[in-house]
């Protein structure tokens, strides 16, 4: 387990690496791809020549005597949820950090560009259980605790319930907000709340990954254990055989996964230890925007 020194060494370094990868650019095609729930009333004023005469206010003309008219504005403010998986098969890495760690680093560049569009975050770790949730909330100080809280959940070896989170999500998030689903995926049975999910929010599932969970390196026989169950097993990764029953496999299950998501109407940005994660957060943003104006 961290220690207290170790953690908030770990959100010190979190949160300088996300600042320097948080430029404009990133900012702006956030503000483009994410939009508010709609328009708002803003206020009433004095009725100008040429101004649309469907937006005349009919009881504030009556009590005055003179016509006015409403005025909308972009309703801009968003609520961005993180749904974070901080199961045992979230501790494993075998590149340059675990993928906690880099659930933590997505989760904080995501967030810390959010705030500075003025949106509010929150926030629910899970794993077979509601581990923590967060209630949105705006300003930096909301995204250092919601990284902390992901990296101190680091150490679980409980199982994974994305159904069960989900669940608790629509218990506490009544309005839209925009979702980011953070998890390996390495959980069944979640098909049909994650589809009434999407109908609800904007939902953006992140797949995170490490190479070793797709490619066997040959270095004979080698014990695992389930970092979830506990589970030991001995796996000969010298046969040649073995290593490509297990790329196999790794292969369909994400295929599997990208399809139905494509199918649910649900965008994805996928992560990997074993790569730099901040040009597939600008592919995500520049998809969706490519989307938007085609749709317009």
């Amino acid at each position: 387990m961290l220690d207290t020194a170790q953690l908030m060494a770990q959100v010190a370094g979190i949160r300088i690496l996300t600042t320097r990868l948080l430029d404009d650019r990133l900012s702006g095609d956030y503000h483009s791809v994410f939009k508010g729930r709609g328009i708002e009333f803003d206020e009433v004023r004095p009725y100008i020549a040429g101004d649309d005469v469907r937006a005349i206010d009919w009881n504030v003309t009556a009590r005055t005597g003179h016509p006015h008219i409403k005025r909308f504005s972009e309703e801009r403010e968003l609520t961005i949820m993180f749904l974070v998986d901080v199961s045992g098969s979230q501790v494993f890495g075998s590149a340059t950090r675990t993928k906690s760690e880099l659930t933590a680093e997505i989760t904080s560049l995501l967030a810390m560009t959010a705030i500075r569009n003025q949106d509010k975050i929150g926030c629910i770790l899970f794993s077979d259980r509601i581990v923590k949730s967060i209630p949105p909330r705006k300003g930096r100080t909301a995204v250092m605790r919601l990284v902390r809280e992901v990296l101190a959940a680091g150490e679980t070896r409980h199982g994974t319930d994305i159904a069960g989170a989900i669940r608790f999500l629509n218990n506490v998030q009544k309005r839209r907000a925009v979702v980011f689903v953070v998890s390996d995926f390495q959980d069944t049975g979640y098909d049909r709340a994650l589809r009434a999910l999407a109908r609800h929010h904007d939902v953006i599932a992140c797949p995170v990954s490490d190479p070793r969970e797709s490619a066997l390196p040959n270095v004979g026989l080698v014990q695992m254990q389930d970092p979830e169950t506990g589970e030991l097993v001995i796996v000969d990764t010298a046969s040649r055989a073995v290593r490509d029953a297990f790329a196999a496999e790794a292969s369909a299950v994400d295929a599997e996964l990208h399809r139905n998501l494509r199918r649910w109407g649900i965008d994805t940005l996928d992560v990997s230890t074993g790569r730099p994660y901040i040009d597939d957060v600008r592919a995500l943003f520049q998809r969706r925007r490519s989307r938007a104006r085609r749709s317009s």
